[in-house]
């Protein structure tokens, strides 16, 4: 590979200086969230707590923050994700009482969201 490297006129310093410029940009995306209330343990080890600004996601590593945006009324809420779920086909994000209240009412139960990495 440093031969293939050579042979282009990189090296590995300048490479790793040109990954510095470049950084993802952050996807979004499109789906429905509603709330969960839990009790016990998150997937990450945390006890539940329904009063932080926490939520669940499938995929995406605990510790990583999202705005999540209520399409229908423009209100965001940013949350840390700590948990895995939801588990029901075109739901994306399970966020805790607190973090729904800040974009519907929890009377909604489910609502049209862009979830966007911060």
């Amino acid at each position: 590979m440093a031969k293939t490297l050579a042979a282009a006129g990189l090296t590995l310093a300048s490479l790793a200086a040109t990954a510095v410029f470049f950084s993802p940009v952050a996807s979004a995306e499109t789906c429905k969230a509603s709330y969960y209330t839990g009790g016990g343990t998150t997937a990450s080890g945390e006890r539940f707590d329904p009063n932080k600004l926490t939520a669940a996601h499938k995929t995406l590593r605990f510790g990583t923050k999202v705005k999540v945006k209520n399409r229908s009324n423009g209100k965001t809420v940013t949350v840390r994700i700590n948990d895995r779920g939801p588990f029901i086909t075109g739901r994306c994000i399970d966020l805790t009482p607190r973090a729904f209240k800040a974009i519907a009412p929890l009377s909604q139960g489910v609502v049209g969201v862009t979830v966007t990495r911060v």
